[in-house]
């Protein structure tokens, strides 16, 4: 890949992502209803994990870390897993779904500020539109579908935690980016993560294993499901694009959980979506093409496929 430039289908794969993400919504909160929430997602990661190091090992990519890259790997896997998981989960069930998902959609400005700040990011004036543009839209999403906005509590200050240890985790990843194989990183993450979050379920979920039991075939499926695809795989590719393009302009894309979580809803739920919610989705699309910078990319794919000599000059 050259520098400055990235594959169209990088960006098609983060929209895969976000969509595994949206819907593993709806399928969380048909898990947590069976099973014992942090015993289940302890489970969930160690299995992402598990099935990410299958992967690596098959494409030859695996290997152990040094010193110094094991350092940033528990640095990872204490913020983007356990801190962002546990107070995640905590934070849920002491807010309403309204405040927490207006303040999980303040993911992406929160994370072009740490990379300002840290990585010394520069955001372009698309960008900066893009952020807005996200920002509101997943605003309007969220209080046209929610139960109102309601005063600060400590729920909210426990989901804002999560997706603040998030978001710097995303800056530990691409500061590694360079030496360490994103793709490894997040294996390890997840492993780490995984066993942190089981001995937490042991104090705070004394009869989690016992209650892990029990349960039908299709609730297990679904459990996998999650696990491969929204776990493993949506974090092996989003820790990836990390590498790639840079936090700031990867957490654009998390604007789009909100449209595919009420997908989800409508679809399994019996959900309704409303036309304001649909004006909120346009904006969310609009804030993903401008701030991602994946417009760019298309016009010059475009222009490449116009004038083939482009890419021979290339």
């Amino acid at each position: 890949m050259q520098k400055g430039k990235t594959p169209v289908t990088l960006y098609l794969l983060l929209v895969l992502v976000m969509a595994s993400w949206g819907l593993n919504v709806t399928a969380t909160k048909i898990l947590v209803a069976h099973f014992p929430p942090i015993t289940m997602t302890a489970f969930r990661i160690f299995t992402a994990a598990i099935v990410v190091f299958i992967f690596l090992i098959a494409i030859g990519k695996f290997r152990l870390p040094t010193r110094r890259e094991l350092g940033y790997i528990v640095a990872g896997s204490l913020f983007n897993i356990f801190i962002h998981h546990y107070f995640l989960a905590s934070g849920l069930t002491m807010t309403s779904g309204t405040n927490g998902g207006l303040i999980l959609g303040i993911g992406p400005v929160l994370t072009a500020i740490l990379a300002v700040i840290f990585l010394r990011e520069a955001i372009s004036a698309g960008q900066l539109i893009g952020l807005v543009a996200g920002l509101l839209g997943v605003s309007i999403v969220v209080l046209t579908g929610g139960q109102g906005l309601s005063g600060i509590s400590l729920g909210d200050i426990y989901v804002f935690i999560a997706i603040l240890s998030q978001c710097f985790s995303f800056i530990i990843i691409k500061r590694i980016a360079g030496t360490l194989d994103t793709r490894l990183m997040t294996a390890y993450m997840l492993l780490i993560g995984s066993v942190l979050l089981f001995f937490t379920s042991l104090i705070k979920e004394p009869d989690g294993l016992a209650q892990m039991s029990g349960h039908s075939v299709s609730m297990w499926a679904l459990f996998l499901v999650s696990a491969v695809c929204a776990t493993a795989f949506g974090n092996l590719i989003y820790n990836f694009a990390v590498g790639q393009i840079g936090p700031s302009k990867t957490a654009i894309f998390m604007n789009l959980n909100p449209f595919f979580s009420l997908i989800g809803a409508a679809l399994f739920l019996n959900e309704q979506i409303s036309w304001m919610q649909i004006l909120g989705f346009i904006l969310i699309i609009i804030g993903v093409v401008l701030g991602s910078g994946a417009l760019t990319e298309l016009l010059r794919t475009r222009n490449k496929v116009r004038d083939p000599e482009k890419i021979l000059d290339e």
